[in-house]
C-alpha cells in the first residue's frame, strides 16, 4: 500500500463515525476559520481551492460570502468527502463547488479540477493532521497562480496561555492524530523567501492559533 493510500485509510478510520458530529464539535476549538474566510477576498469570478476540505463547511461559507467565486475542495478521506458531497448538495452549491479525493502532498490541480492555478488557496487546520505537512505546504504554493495568495490557519504553540492549558490541549489533540506544527512559522518564512513572496503571520487568541498569508508576486510561477 502506498503512503498516500495508508494515510487515506487512517483518515477514513478516524472519520467514518466522527464525520457526523465533526462540525458540531469543532466549532468550539477550531478558532480563526471565519477570520481566514473573511480575509480571502478573491477577485471577481476568482477561483478558490481548499486543501483538506473535510465536510466542506469552509467552502460553503466561502461560497456564501463570495457569490461569484468558483470553489474546489480536496481531501484524502473518502469518508469526509461523503459528508462534503451531502452538504454541498443540501445547500444548493453544487454548481459552484467541485470536490475531489487527493493527497495534499502530491496532487495535480489541473487534472482534478481543470484549473492549473488558483487565485486563492487555503488550508484550515489541516497541516496539523498531515504527516508530510511541509510537502503539503510546498504543494499548496504550487497551486497558487501568479499574484495569488495562500492562506493558512492552524494551531499555534499556546505560548501566551497557561502552561497547563497547552499541555492538556496537545495531549487531547494527539488522540485524534493532530500535532500543532512548531515550525510552521519558519517553514512559511522559508517558502515565502524561495518564491520572492510577501508573508504575514500572526498569532491569534494568545497564540492558540496562527494565521498566515503568502502573497505571490505578479508574473511569478513557482518552480515545480
Amino acid at each position: 500500500m502506498s503512503t498516500a493510500s495508508a494515510n487515506g485509510s487512517v483518515m477514513d478510520d478516524i472519520y467514518r463515525r466522527q464525520r457526523y458530529l465533526y462540525d458540531l464539535t469543532r466549532r468550539y476549538y477550531l478558532l480563526g476559520r471565519n477570520e481566514l474566510i473573511a480575509a480571502l477576498k478573491p477577485p471577481p469570478n476568482g477561483t478558490v481551492l481548499e486543501i483538506g476540505c473535510g465536510t466542506a463547511r469552509n467552502l460553503i461559507l466561502t461560497a456564501k460570502r463570495y457569490p461569484d467565486a468558483r470553489l474546489c475542495g480536496l481531501d484524502i478521506s473518502a469518508e469526509m468527502l461523503k459528508s462534503a458531497g451531502a452538504m454541498v448538495s443540501r445547500t444548493g452549491t453544487g454548481d459552484r463547488i467541485s470536490l475531489a479525493r487527493g493527497d495534499a502532498t502530491a496532487f495535480d490541480a489541473a487534472t482534478l479540477f481543470g484549473i492549473s492555478g488558483f487565485d486563492r488557496v487555503f488550508l484550515s487546520y489541516s497541516l496539523s493532521m498531515i504527516p508530510g505537512w511541509e510537502a503539503a505546504l510546498h504543494q499548496a504554493v504550487l497551486a497558487v497562480k501568479p499574484g495569488g495568495e495562500l492562506h493558512v490557519v492552524d494551531f499555534g504553540q499556546q505560548d501566551r496561555l497557561p502552561g497547563w492549558f497547552g499541555k492538556s490541549l496537545k495531549a487531547w489533540l494527539a488522540r485524534f492524530h493532530v500535532t500543532p506544527r512548531e515550525n510552521l512559522g519558519p517553514a512559511m518564512t522559508a517558502l515565502s523567501a524561495a518564491h520572492q513572496a510577501e508573508l504575514t503571520l500572526s498569532p491569534i487568541y494568545r497564540d492558540y492559533a496562527r494565521i498566515g498569508v503568502i502573497r505571490l508576486p505578479q508574473g511569478h510561477y513557482p518552480d515545480r
